[in-house]
């Protein structure tokens, strides 16, 4: 039997000034809208350093997964914006600090922006639920 597609809630929601759900559940997976650096207020974190900015990020998604009965190691595909291809090293570093294998399958794209002009990175994800 399926299962209705579900939206996933967080309170406080930076996202919904925007009109953006933080996530879906669909049946056993997840489908989270792209996490920045943006903190439960809505305010940029870490304007111009890439570092602070992912590990905000990173944080955001583990808000997210949490909220759908997930975690980090349960996500099987990511989408990474990046602003400046520049930072591509220093993201293949930081997925090995933030994903352990199995890995998960990437795809890294540059942007010319993303939706607010401090941001660098932007990762959308898709999870399986615990």
């Amino acid at each position: 039997m399926a299962q209705d597609p579900t939206p996933l809630t967080i309170d406080p929601d930076p996202l919904a000034p925007y009109a953006i759900a933080p996530g879906w559940r669909v049946g056993d997976l997840l489908f989270l809208s792209g996490q920045a650096a943006i903190d439960e207020q809505g305010r940029i974190v870490g304007a111009g350093d890439f570092e602070t900015q992912l590990a905000r990020t990173f944080a955001n998604i583990d808000r997210v997964l949490e909220a759908g009965g997930s975690r980090r190691e349960r996500i099987v595909k990511v989408t990474i914006y990046l602003t400046d291809m520049g930072h591509f090293p220093a993201m293949v570093e930081a997925r090995k600090r933030y994903f352990t294998p199995p890995w998960p399958a990437d795809t890294i794209v540059e942007v010319s922006a993303l939706a607010l002009p401090e941001l660098m990175v932007e990762i959308d994800v898709i999870a399986a639920a615990d």
